[in-house]
């Protein structure tokens, strides 16, 4: 949305202007405080509100890896956001809901893309179930956060992709922030010794809440810069840049020391070698319900298998890799299933409602049973909430709030594929590849941690899934353009 009329900018401009001169003097001069020192950002972004709107998405996926919790900067707040990024992205909700009110209409073919429809059916049921909440508060705070997040990143991003060279542009912004916090992981990292597991914790705070974050946002654009460093019709200057930065980035991976996410990058591989190999459907539908029916047939020697694995999460990989496996020690596993069974027996409490979006922190408490109970066990969900971007919405909002979730990656999987399978444009046909891999990291890592109520992990989440929808709308064959050249 860009303000055309000249002399309402200019006279927007000289408003703005005199009234950023008049507040800074009076922080400054009467009250002393320090928080007009931020005076010129805001003032910038308000520059860019009024003459390039666009940009402010720009400016939110190059902050999100660099944002800060409130709590952080300003200690005693009963509610707590992400700094600048949850502000900005609030703000781009209200003028987006004004540009609609204004125009009286927005893009059909959006609207009614078979992903926006499915994210559609996930939001209004999560209003529903916002209503019936047990703690209305908390579940309208979700939503409305859900609401600024898909608003900004998905149906705004759709436009702003539209033009093939900004797709690059949102990658590029959130790569150089997110290397930038690599960077001060890793000195962090340093005095603890770099193969110190234990420090890997807490060296990425306060800008991710732990090592599972950040292992799984380093796993989604692992595959774009693979695919800038590799793809020939990048230039070489490019492709020398991206290599040096996918060093950067697979350090970092490294030494999360996430087993979640490497698991996933694992999968992906796989999900991607699949796709290139064109194998059909039905093979891999017959080979899934295959693995399925001897996991029950003989579940009971599995289980006994795995009970024998004693394996600590530790600083040697190998022992980490076996790690994932021991559910008879191992701490963090042993929490992530009793996360797990807590949900299951609220969803089985409360299956077709929930108890409400977001509110699975409060109310799991009751749940927990003492034989499930571990050493790192707490009553307040400190250190994650369900520990699964599916058990979650079930335990919240019941069947439909996982039915929903599961549609919306349905949609995105089904839309990928098909636009990948009927693109020419080589560049273009590499993007889709790549933002579905990216994607399915995530989707294999929700099994094990939620993070999508953060702007860390809703950044790639819905902006990746915005690009295949506007590759698929408006540069596929047959659509508005298609943009052969790259960025």
């Amino acid at each position: 949305m860009v303000i055309r009329n000249q002399a309402i900018r200019i006279s927007l401009f000289y408003i703005i202007s005199i009234a950023f001169v008049l507040l800074n003097l009076w922080f400054v001069v009467k009250k002393d405080m320090l928080v007009a020192n931020a005076l010129p950002v805001v003032f910038c972004i308000l520059l860019l509100a009024i003459f390039s709107f666009d940009k402010i998405v720009f400016l939110i996926a190059f902050f999100a890896p660099l944002s800060l919790p409130l709590h952080e900067i300003v200690p005693g707040f009963s509610f707590d956001m992400y700094l600048p990024t949850e502000p900005l992205l609030f703000g781009v909700l209200v003028l987006f809901i004004l540009k609609v009110l204004h125009e009286r209409s927005f893009d059909r073919r959006i609207l009614f893309h078979p992903v926006s429809l499915a994210i559609a059916a996930n939001l209004l049921w999560i209003l529903l179930t916002s209503i019936t909440s047990t703690m209305p508060l908390v579940s309208f705070k979700f939503f409305l956060s859900r609401i600024w997040f898909i608003v900004g990143l998905y149906f705004f991003a759709i436009k702003i992709f539209s033009e093939g060279k900004n797709i690059e542009r949102y990658v590029w912004l959130y790569i150089v922030s997110l290397s930038i916090v690599v960077f001060y992981s890793t000195f962090r990292h340093l005095g603890y010794g770099l193969w110190d597991k234990q420090a890997a914790h807490f060296v990425v705070s306060p800008f991710y809440n732990d090592h599972t974050s950040y292992g799984a946002v380093l796993a989604i654009y692992l595959p774009f810069l693979a695919l800038f460093a590799l793809r020939k019709n990048y230039s070489k200057e490019v492709r020398i840049i991206s290599i040096v930065f996918f060093g950067i980035l697979l350090l970092g991976f490294i030494l999360s020391y996430s087993r979640a996410a490497w698991l996933s990058m694992v999968i992906a591989l796989g999900v991607w070698g699949i796709i290139k190999l064109k194998i059909r459907f039905r093979t891999i539908l017959i080979t899934f319900v295959s693995l399925i029916t001897l996991f029950i047939l003989f579940q009971n020697q599995v289980f006994m298998k795995l009970e024998q694995n004693t394996e600590q999460s530790s600083a040697n990989f190998m022992t980490h890799i076996n790690s994932m496996t021991n559910i008879t020690s191992d701490a963090s596993n042993l929490e992530r299933i009793n996360r797990w069974s807590c949900a299951i027996r609220m969803f089985a409490d409360k299956p077709v409602l929930g108890y409400g979006p977001g509110t699975y922190m409060f109310q799991y408490a009751p749940y927990q049973l003492n034989r499930d109970r571990t050493i790192i066990s707490t009553n307040s969900a400190d250190g994650g909430n369900a520990h699964s971007e599916y058990l979650g919405p079930l335990a919240e909002s019941g069947v439909l709030g996982l039915l929903t979730f599961l549609l919306i990656i349905g949609t995105v999987i089904y839309t990928a594929v098909k636009t990948y399978s009927r693109l020419t444009d080589i560049r273009l046909k590499q993007i889709v590849l790549t933002a579905l891999v990216a994607l399915v990291t995530y989707y294999i890592h929700g099994f094990l941690n939620n993070f999508l109520d953060t702007d860390k992990l809703s950044v790639p989440f819905w902006g990746f899934t915005a690009m295949i929808v506007s590759i698929d709308l408006f540069l596929s064959p047959g659509g508005k353009q298609a943009q052969k050249n790259p960025a």
